[in-house]
């Protein structure tokens, strides 16, 4: 595909002077040659698609596959092709796989699966070995071959002192740490949030508690270190105040939300249906308008699927026993514009892209072409046949959602729904 013409594209890019106009959009070899009210060109390939809009690619800062070693789940090529197919051109990829991504060769083994793929995968590399928690990994080898943050997905630092010193080691190379916001001797065993709704339900709590003591402690960590931090999925409101005063103080710190904890309550949990067992868990509807209001104020820098295909034997058995997780890729713009408005969500769902070193391209002629499109105002209720991961362990089945992605442009390579 060497030229392309996207007819009738409303530019969604406050960046650039056609910001919310309608254009015909003219790409020639991955880059965009010429923006203007109507384009005729004989020989380029035209996708002209109802009320179709266009953005800079989209940018998804967790998102996990299972390859390697757990492939049942999801492999790094279908992966690929559901966030393609979700309008994403970029995801950043957990190290929770088998063996885990700790040294050089993992990050070397996701970026030569990934390879020639219209979506780039940027991995993050685990903060310590296995992620136990014991000892730091490999973090400048795995930086020198393109990881773009270190953590250890969906477990806090327990220790402080490992904390102290991988916030001091980074500063040497300018790394980005992440710290999973959550006590776990407070939250224990807990599998929901700790509330009404757990109390009526019999379920073991995981209290807000637990998310900010946390976030308190990896504060005043990053307060005496200096360096870069990033808390990953706040889910409180107690959390957002934290956030907001670190910032006043200048602290480099930022922060993403999940579109599950966007958009969804612990109300779902009536059901005990598993899909909704996610870590952090569901928490109230205070809590859900204090974290819409984040976003919108901008303390919250970006929003993430937090994508985590299951397998069905670690899903459909006991709430207590099932594994926490829901994908996320298919249903995330269609969730978010609901709660958001297109414009919101667009930075939403590209705001953390120059925190984790992702080239960003106005849409303006020069440009490379790497787009997402959409159409904001089609209406659907997400089923099963709208999922594309081999997993099918999703949240929002069921959710009335609007938006419809059509693909994404990415330099040459062009992915659109059939």
């Amino acid at each position: 595909m060497s030229l392309l013409l996207l007819k009738s594209a409303t530019i969604v890019d406050a960046a650039s002077k056609h910001h919310l106009k309608k254009r015909d959009i003219l790409i020639e070899n991955g880059t965009i040659k010429k923006i203007a009210n109507n384009i005729k060109n004989d020989t380029a390939r035209v996708i002209s698609l109802e009320n179709l809009h266009v953005s800079q690619g989209w940018f998804d800062s967790s998102v996990s596959f299972g390859e390697p070693g757990y492939e049942e789940r999801e492999t790094i090529a279908n992966g690929l092709k559901t966030a393609a197919l979700s309008g994403f051109t970029a995801v950043a990829v957990n190290p929770n796989t088998h063996p885990v991504t700790d040294s050089k060769a993992g990050v070397q083994f996701l970026k030569a699966k990934a390879e020639r793929n219209a979506v780039s995968l940027y991995p993050v590399g685990a903060l310590t070995v296995a992620s136990k928690g014991e000892d730091l990994a490999e973090l400048f080898d795995m930086h020198s071959e393109g990881a773009v943050a270190f953590g250890d997905y969906k477990k806090p630092v327990q220790n402080a002192n490992l904390l102290k010193i991988a916030l001091q080691y980074c500063q040497n190379f300018d790394g980005l740490v992440q710290s999973m916001p959550m006590e776990p001797s407070v939250a224990y065993n807990g599998v929901v949030n700790e509330e009404v709704n757990s109390t009526r339900l019999g379920l073991k709590g995981i209290p807000s508690l637990s998310e900010e003591l946390q976030i308190t402690r990896d504060l005043y960590i990053l307060e005496y270190t200096g360096g870069k931090l990033h808390i990953p999925t706040i889910s409180t409101k107690g959390a957002l105040r934290l956030i907001r005063e670190a910032r006043k103080k200048g602290l480099d710190v930022s922060c993403s939300v999940s579109a599950t904890n966007l958009c969804l309550t612990d109300d779902k949990l009536e059901t005990f249906d598993t899909n909704f067992k996610v870590l952090p868990p569901l928490r109230t509807e205070t809590d859900r308008k204090a974290l819409l209001k984040g976003i919108m104020d901008g303390t919250i820098d970006g929003v993430t699927s937090d994508h985590d295909p299951i397998d069905i034997e670690h899903k459909k058995t006991e709430f207590d026993h099932a594994m926490f997780g829901s994908i996320g890729l298919e249903s995330c713009f269609g969730a978010l514009n609901a709660q958001l408005g297109t414009e919101a969500t667009v930075r939403a769902l590209t705001g953390l892209k120059g925190r984790f070193g992702i080239p960003t391209a106005v849409i303006e002629e020069g440009a490379k072409a790497k787009l997402s499109l959409f159409n904001p105002d089609h209406e659907s209720t997400f089923s099963e046949s709208d999922i594309h991961s081999h997993s099918k362990n999703a949240a929002f089945l069921g959710t009335k959602l609007k938006g419809k992605v059509y693909g994404i442009c990415s330099g040459k390579k062009l992915v659109l729904n059939s």
